[in-house]
């Protein structure tokens, strides 16, 4: 089930399990993982892009293996906040995935993830040939923190 509203996405997430954060590019696919309460995210792995099968078999390896409850993609929207080529492309892959499964599937606006996952590298004193290995699953680890973050503002909301 594909989510355009987060709020959504957030109510169709079963509690107690894992969310799998995805940043797609055009030749990688960043993997991250949140714990089971939903409290943070870590990155797992670049998936190297090859045939949308192939991909689509490594991500639903990753989903069950660690027995996930969603699937949140980072949605590139421009910097005025609209959809380019790019949104449209992730929304495509959301299609196609939903073909092969139940799970929830939900978009967060991941505008500057990966700048921000750069900086945290730099200061990490990370080389560069190392944030060039690492820096689309940690970008996708700050886009599904950014959800998990919303997500517990979300649930504390409604426990008021």
């Amino acid at each position: 089930m594909i989510c355009d509203v987060f709020e959504d996405f957030a109510a169709a997430c079963p509690p107690m399990r894992a969310l799998i954060g995805l940043d797609l590019g055009e030749k990688t696919i960043g993997v991250a993982v949140s714990d089971r309460l939903g409290a943070s995210a870590t990155p797992v792995e670049t998936i190297r892009r090859r045939k949308f099968t192939l991909d689509a078999e490594r991500l639903l390896h990753l989903v069950a293996d660690r027995e996930a409850g969603g699937i949140l993609l980072g949605l590139p929207r421009n910097m005025d906040g609209s959809e380019g080529p790019r949104c449209q492309s992730t929304r495509a892959f959301a299609r196609n995935l939903n073909r092969l499964s139940d799970l929830p599937i939900g978009f967060w606006d991941e505008r500057l993830s990966t700048v921000a996952a750069e900086k945290a590298l730099l200061e990490a004193d990370t080389t560069r040939k190392r944030r060039a290995e690492v820096i689309d699953h940690v970008a996708a680890s700050y886009i599904l923190q950014g959800a998990l973050d919303r997500m517990r503002h979300i649930r504390d909301g409604a426990a008021r």
